[in-house]
């Protein structure tokens, strides 16, 4: 049996893979209960219950992968945090058994995870989630886990050939450094920053937040490009 809690399925997409016609699997559990995040069910399996949502049978997914073997080219995987369900990597590898590609969504606190990934030819495409510069981590992520693990996961994907993406919410916290520091990890790298959306995020102060117009938005990417390019998605 493989061991993974699929809370939600978004049949088709054509934007979340790029180039590609996908779905996408929700996979619950999060290590992260990020301020902003908008997916609060999928962040534990006790805020999954208290959402009357239910679980889907593996089952009933592989079953749905079959159907649609002609209209998919692959599945991306996401949640929650994906590296954190034990049977991810055989639920890849069946995936993968049945023609289909692999994105996966990851916040990269396991770099392991990604390193046996990458090594088993498993995923085609990785997106990872880059918060904040170092010192805000604890406080956007209300984590203790060490920004090192953050660090080893943007070097392997860095390293890697395989095709990737780093991701910034621009939450309302964050400032023009912040960014700029953030920007030295990011130099020769694919990164999108994405408009924060403050509606019924998970820190109920943050709700009240407003998002960066657009001039300053614009005023953020022309200075960051200035160190490494970068673009806005959600305009």
């Amino acid at each position: 049996m493989i061991f993974v809690f699929i809370g939600g399925l978004q049949e088709l997409t054509l934007t979340d893979f790029p180039d590609k016609v996908a779905c996408i699997v929700f996979l619950v559990n999060c290590n992260f209960k990020c301020k902003f995040c908008y997916n609060k069910e999928l962040t534990s399996t006790s805020f999954f219950k208290k959402s009357k949502r239910k679980l889907i049978p593996e089952s009933d997914f592989f079953s749905f992968l079959e159907s649609k073997k002609k209209m998919l080219d692959g599945v991306v995987i996401t949640g929650g945090e994906p590296t954190l369900s034990p049977g991810l990597i055989d639920f890849i590898k069946k995936i993968k058994q049945k023609g289909f590609l692999v994105k996966l969504d990851t916040n990269g606190t396991n770099p392991w995870i990604l390193e046996k990934l990458l090594k088993e030819n498993l995923v085609d495409y990785i997106a990872m989630d880059f918060k904040s510069p170092e010192k805000k981590y604890p406080v956007i992520t209300q984590s203790n886990i060490s920004f090192s693990k953050i660090k080893e996961s943007v070097l392997i994907l860095k390293n890697s050939n395989i095709p990737h993406e780093f991701r910034t919410t621009l939450y309302p916290k964050l400032t023009l450094e912040d960014l700029k520091e953030m920007s030295a990890l990011m130099v020769g790298e694919k990164w999108f920053l994405q408009q924060f959306i403050g509606k019924n995020v998970l820190d109920k102060k943050s709700r009240y937040l407003r998002p960066f117009n657009k001039k300053k938005s614009e005023n953020i990417l022309k200075e960051l490009n200035k160190i490494t390019k970068v673009s806005i998605r959600g305009f």
